[in-house]
């Protein structure tokens, strides 16, 4: 999902997205630590989608203050 995608949402769509992405995360780490990751560049992938939820939640709350 792009930024374009996410900027349609709602907050609270942003918000619950946000908690299935840190889920998936963190379930990757766990694979990850007991040996049965098999592609690594999920973890990475995970994190930058999280990191653009939360940048989109960062501007519409800005924008919301404005």
């Amino acid at each position: 999902m792009n930024a374009n995608e996410l900027r349609d949402k709602s907050a609270d769509e942003l918000r619950d997205e946000l908690v299935k992405l840190k889920k998936e995360s963190f379930n990757l780490r766990f694979q990850q630590a007991t040996g049965q990751l098999e592609n690594t560049a999920g973890i990475k992938a995970a994190r930058r989608q999280a990191a653009r939820v939360k940048t989109i939640l960062n501007e519409k709350a800005a924008s919301a203050a404005e």
